[in-house]
């Protein structure tokens, strides 16, 4: 058997294939910054609406639009069983005001009230009355959206 000089087997061949190194890749993988990314979005689209609301309320439900977001408002909520919270602390009917005082160096800073649905209107009702005597002037009830209608109709509504 003899062997070629052309033969891809041949020790001495001339014809050797040589291999050459691949440079330095130099663009960027971003299919793991994106898996990444989205994980990071996933866990804060679910921790976030868990860190608004400090007292576990029932809010009513109304057919008000959604509300500006405010700075730094002032939040009391009213439980079910008509315990007050002014943020996150338990706070009594009698130390509402003074509390508040001092919380607010100014008058118009906001006041969000979020009262259980099914808290007594007695209580809210004092609540209301107590921040209004107290000198505050921008209170605002929260509720949820998405409540039933009053069953007014756009035509009614624009007064024709």
């Amino acid at each position: 058997m003899a062997l070629s000089a052309n033969d891809a087997f041949s020790a001495s061949g001339s014809r050797r294939r040589r291999r050459r190194r691949r440079g330095a890749l130099s663009e960027i993988n971003v299919t793991p910054l994106v898996d990444v990314m989205l994980v990071l979005l996933i866990i804060f689209m679910i921790s976030a609406p868990l860190l608004t609301a400090g007292v576990p309320v029932e809010l009513p439900k109304t057919e008000a639009g959604a509300m500006q977001d405010v700075p730094d408002p002032i939040t009391i909520s009213i439980r079910a069983d008509g315990s007050l919270y002014v943020g996150e602390t338990a706070t009594p009917f009698a130390n509402l005001s003074p509390r508040l005082k001092e919380m607010a160096t100014d008058s118009k800073r906001p006041i969000y009230v979020r009262a259980d649905g099914k808290a007594s209107y007695e209580i809210v009702a004092r609540v209301m009355a107590s921040l209004s005597t107290s000198g505050f002037t921008a209170i605002n009830l929260v509720t949820e959206t998405g409540g039933p209608s009053s069953g007014a109709t756009d035509a009614e509504e624009a007064g024709g």
